[in-house]
């Protein structure tokens, strides 16, 4: 009979050392500017409406992509709530762009 404990603690030790992605600034590249704090809330949406709040509440930039990579939505967004009651349910990509720095997340419509 093998002996299969070295190679199960191998496994196991892999799948623990793993960390997931969130939609959190904490993995950002190194030498690339983020936006200070920024949150997307809730997410997924089922509202119609989302949250978007940075650090300096400057006024941002965001257009809405489909999975497919088209541009279906834009608009400058001068305080911290998005109407998004127009999209259908789906997954979508967000681009936000504060101070000439931009992020993207991803948005879940219900």
């Amino acid at each position: 009979m093998k002996n299969y404990l070295p190679t199960l603690l191998f496994m196991a030790f892999f799948c623990l050392s793993i960390s997931g992605y969130s939609q959190s600034a904490d993995m950002e590249r190194p030498g690339v500017e983020s936006i200070d704090e920024l949150s997307i809330y809730p997410n997924p949406v089922s509202t119609g409406k989302i949250y978007i709040i940075t650090k300096q509440n400057l006024t941002k930039e965001v257009e809405i992509f489909d999975v497919l990579g088209k541009k279906i939505f834009s608009t400058s967004l001068f305080g911290k709530e998005l109407n998004i009651s127009e999209l259908t349910s789906g997954v979508y990509i967000l681009k936000i762009k504060e101070n000439n720095i931009s992020a993207t997340r991803k948005l879940v419509v219900k």
